[in-house]
């Protein structure tokens, strides 16, 4: 799966479960680890992801970080976590602390929700008083997504990161300044569009007269643009419809075969199963031989992408939610279910079927 559907995924996740979450422990494993893990790093294994990081500041012993972070045996990130509730700007002196004592280049401090990422970029081995960057994991988009994966595992780097890192620092700060003066615009920048418009002097009484017309011009500039966009969209989806209702009404069976299964919508909560069952198998199975298809009755977990290797079938879209298991000689049992945690209770089922097969293929 792609890396902005594991992303987004998760940040459906966190929209349906977050009232549920009654502590900041419960935060960091339903919201934050699945997050780390998205980027590629094994929460399991110490050499990779290390919980409670010991961050001593001078005389002051035991001080400790949430996670931290380790590629090729530096430590990298280190990760301070906060209840999903709680207003992150109060705890950034925190992290601001842990940061000088590390060797890590980049510290985020998140609620499981909002993720605020620091850098060094004002003073070396110093952490920035404001985050170069944040976003919220429930309204991702691309461009944030693309941004993001520069942190997975497979594509972290430093430099890379360093390098535009000013850039969203900058466009951060641009954007909250934009967003001010369109809100209540100052005297010097009513005067950078008056002067250019009116010839005589800028005298108080103009300055307050333009106040109101650029403010309001401002306003109806986004509006339009909005628009605009709108009716793009609208347009290609009109264009759109036209080419589907000039399909032929006599299709053949290979057809009607193909529109089925381009009909099948895999909802988030099987993805979420997906990675759940991926996640449990991955502690004995290269996690990329991990694979689903989805089918109109069920929504199945394969290994290899072999439907003669299923790991487990799920039924996820009634009232009752089943998971179908198999045994070494692919004998069926199907077990209810009341969340997807509980597919966690049939680990080692899971982890047998998926090593059967491999230890089947050796002695043929």
């Amino acid at each position: 799966m792609d890396f902005i559907d594991l992303i987004k995924a998760l940040g459906d996740k966190v929209s349906r479960l977050k009232d549920s979450i009654q502590t900041e422990e419960a935060t960091k494993n339903a919201f934050i680890m699945p997050f780390v893990s998205a980027l590629g790093y094994d929460v399991f294994d110490p050499h990779e992801v290390v919980p409670e990081f010991i961050a001593d500041l001078g005389i002051k012993k035991g001080e400790k970080v949430d996670y931290c972070i380790f590629k090729d045996g530096v430590a990298s990130i280190i990760i301070e976590c906060k209840h999903w509730k709680e207003d992150l700007n109060v705890h950034n002196s925190q992290l601001h602390r842990y940061f000088h004592v590390t060797t890590c280049k980049f510290g985020i401090l998140t609620n499981g929700i909002i993720y605020k990422f620091y850098t060094d970029l004002v003073e070396p081995n110093k952490m920035d008083d404001k985050p170069f960057w944040e976003f919220n994991i429930t309204d991702m988009n691309e461009a944030t997504v693309f941004e993001l994966k520069k942190y997975h595992k497979n594509t972290f780097d430093v430099d890379q990161i360093l390098n535009s890192a000013t850039e969203l620092k900058y466009n951060r700060e641009i954007k909250k300044i934009m967003m001010e003066e369109m809100n209540n615009p100052s005297e010097a920048f009513i005067r950078h569009f008056a002067k250019q418009i009116y010839s005589g002097p800028l005298t108080a009484k103009v300055i307050e007269q333009f106040t109101g017309v650029i403010k309001k011009s401002l306003n109806q500039w986004v509006s339009d643009l909005i628009s605009d966009r709108l009716k793009t969209a609208l347009k290609t989806e009109t264009n759109r419809d036209i080419q589907e209702n000039n399909i032929p009404e006599q299709l053949s069976q290979n057809n009607e075969t193909e529109i089925k299964e381009n009909r099948i919508i895999t909802t988030e909560l099987e993805k979420e199963a997906f990675f759940i069952v991926r996640s449990v198998l991955r502690t004995m199975i290269d996690s990329n031989r991990v694979v689903y298809r989805d089918a109109q009755s069920y929504f199945a977990v394969l290994l290899d992408n072999n439907n003669r290797r299923p790991v487990c079938r799920l039924y996820l879209e009634g009232n009752r939610k089943f998971i179908t298991l198999f045994d070494e000689s692919k004998k069926e049992s199907k077990v209810e279910i009341q969340t997807l945690d509980d597919i966690y209770t049939h680990a080692d089922m899971l982890i047998n079927t998926a090593l059967s097969y491999d230890s089947k293929k050796q002695t043929t």
